[in-house]
């Protein structure tokens, strides 16, 4: 979370980190109080989280608050649709409504 002046300027800055994301390739969830990233590669993640860093500081932020939370395991884990898609309506006119 960029630390500015005006929410519009917050809010400017949070556009521009989840663009960052977006142009990232990788599979990721926009929620009201966090974007959650879904990559194999540890890396690429960090690297993500460092653009948006650096992104919002070159942007005017004063500071910037980054919460990480990763969740690795090597057989594998649920993906984000996974986790979601039961609690979401369906947008998909040929799925049935629960």
């Amino acid at each position: 979370m960029p630390k500015t002046h005006s929410p519009d300027d917050a809010i400017r800055l949070i556009e521009r980190a989840i663009e960052i994301v977006k142009q990232s390739g990788i599979s990721y969830e926009v929620g009201a109080m966090e974007t959650v990233m879904e990559e194999e590669r540890i890396e690429e993640l960090l690297a993500i989280v460092k653009r948006t860093h650096d992104a919002c500081l070159a942007a005017g932020a004063e500071s910037v608050f980054i919460n990480v939370k990763i969740l690795s395991n090597p057989n594998g884990i649920m993906s984000i649709h996974e986790k979601i898609a039961p609690h979401r309506p369906s947008t998909r006119p040929d799925e049935p409504k629960n």
